[in-house]
């Protein structure tokens, strides 16, 4: 490269940084590219919002960069680092948190379109006094995990399982009659498979996942069985145990 070549460069580089440095103060480049909003308040102006949002019972109010993703606001924000970046395109399930109530990929949603919401993430799925979660126990009983990198996506995944086939949701593997009921749509081991396909597990520890959201649903079968069946039928027949979940 020529030397005018260079000068020209160099000067262009300066011209960025100046402009990234008036725009966002002296955060790293790599907070600005992310959409982190810089250490402090920020005044009001086309690229930033105030929001509202009640993350695991705690209220917060943030100004975000409106290009901010709900998790990087968890994590960089909040530092709740439970929920994990893995390839920051909603196809592994890593950065899975329940939004109001409903399971959600973090990392798809923009902070400033939650405002308002209700966030729950791993750090809140136990009680107050420390007690785990009964998934996080069953997790821990059957092995569930590995690495753990995928385990708080899985979690919350999982908790989210619960409460849609609670509610009657059914799945692409949800027998049409059932599905066409009113009533909770029963987890077998194809069902967990099914809703749970989107979180991935690149340790393979599928089959004690299947497990542990298999028992936490056995055990509060019970709470869930006060409604009266119009159409008793006999017991399901168990599902065999695959060696590798497709």
């Amino acid at each position: 490269m020529t030397e005018a070549g260079k000068s020209t460069g160099c000067t262009a580089r300066k011209r960025t940084w100046r402009a990234v440095v008036a725009a966002h103060g002296t955060n790293p480049p790599d907070q600005v590219a992310s959409g982190i909003p810089p250490t402090g308040t920020h005044p009001a102006d086309a690229h930033h919002s105030r929001v509202a949002l009640r993350v695991n019972g705690s209220d917060h109010v943030l100004d975000v960069d409106h290009r901010a993703t709900l998790l990087d606001a968890l994590r960089e924000r909040l530092d709740l680092t439970g929920s994990k970046k893995g390839c920051d395109h909603g196809q592994c399930g890593a950065c899975t948190v329940l939004v109001d109530g409903r399971r959600a990929n973090s990392c798809l949603l923009l902070a400033v379109a939650q405002d308002g919401a209700e966030v729950t993430t791993v750090e809140g799925l136990a009680d107050d006094d420390g007690s785990l979660h009964p998934l996080q126990e069953a997790f821990l009983e059957y092995d569930a995990f590995q690495c753990g990198y995928c385990t708080p996506g899985q979690l919350c995944s999982a908790l989210g399982v619960l409460r849609e086939a609670a509610a009657g949701h059914p799945s692409h593997v949800t027998d049409p009659a059932v599905a066409a009921s009113t009533g909770p749509v029963e987890l077998s081991a194809e069902e967990i498979r099914e809703r749970l396909s989107g979180n991935l597990c690149r340790c393979g520890a599928y089959n004690g996942i299947v497990d542990a959201v298999s028992d936490v649903c056995a055990r509060s079968a019970p709470a869930k069985s006060t409604v009266p069946s119009t159409t008793p039928g006999p017991a399901p027949s168990p599902v065999p145990r695959p060696d590798v979940i497709v």
